[in-house]
């Protein structure tokens, strides 16, 4: 790594994500009740800032060296059985997909989400449960570099509030994306790798917008998140336990070797 982790690096990056998300969005002038519903404002509203947030965080990742910490874990959760919360949740936003009337979308509408969903999943995985956790194993026991990059994560969804979304649902989305942020981080820690809660992460929100703009019938299986989100917190304890990352030790590492 170029740059050791450090805690503040982490509050840095979040708060520079979050302000480059809200500004790109807000010039771009479509309210986040309007993304979704049409290609157009899915385009403007959800896919331009995104773009823009992972050209920077690619950029701040290579600067920083935290490729590898970013992405692996250094030794898998010795407990693989809490890999059902998130198959759950796959399962639940296929339903999602069954349930969606797809001949009310064009090609644009498709490739729009397509997008969303291959952006959302890199940038909110790479920064809350890439960069944010590395920089937080530095100092913090994994519990709270967990916690933490999960309440990030979860606040992060406030800015939907001041982009034109009603505040009692905002908050109730700030509190199922703080848990079914942990199925995300359930993901890394069983399999050793980002990569597959990236992709978690981006099917599920094409699954979410997709069924929310054309539903066959009521989109029963959505509301089963904050359920998939309970199960979560309930089993997160057992991919924690016994868990050595601390990203302090490779820092050490490499100054002790530019000593020898």
């Amino acid at each position: 790594m170029r740059v050791r982790p450090r805690l503040w690096i982490g509050f840095a990056i979040w708060i520079g994500y979050v302000v480059v998300i809200f500004l790109v969005t807000k010039l771009m002038g479509v309210p986040y009740t309007r993304i979704g519903a049409t290609a157009e404002e899915t385009w403007k509203g959800a896919v331009v800032d995104l773009a823009v947030g992972a050209v920077l965080l690619v950029i701040t990742t290579s600067l920083l060296g935290w490729w590898r910490p970013a992405l692996f874990e250094r030794k898998r959760s010795h407990h693989k059985w809490p890999i059902f919360v998130p198959i759950v949740l796959a399962i639940v936003a296929l339903v999602n997909i069954f349930s969606t009337d797809w001949s009310k979308f064009d090609a644009s509408f498709v490739l729009a989400l397509v997008s969303l969903g291959i952006l959302v999943g890199f940038n909110e995985e790479i920064m809350a449960r890439g960069l944010v956790l590395t920089a937080f194993r530095s100092r913090l026991h994994e519990g709270w570099a967990w916690f933490l990059s999960s309440v990030l994560f979860g606040a992060m969804h406030l800015i939907n509030a001041a982009l034109g979304a009603p505040l009692g649902g905002t908050l109730v989305q700030v509190a199922v994306a703080f848990a079914s942020g942990t199925a995300f981080y359930i993901v890394r820690r069983v399999t050793g790798s980002l990569i597959w809660a990236m992709l978690l992460h981006g099917l599920w929100d094409v699954s979410v917008f997709a069924v929310g703009h054309a539903p066959l019938g009521v989109p029963y299986a959505s509301f089963l998140a904050p359920v998939v989100g309970v199960l979560a917190l309930v089993v997160v304890y057992w991919v924690i336990k016994g868990t050595d990352e601390k990203s302090a030790d490779v820092g050490d590492g490499i100054t002790r070797a530019r000593l020898q």
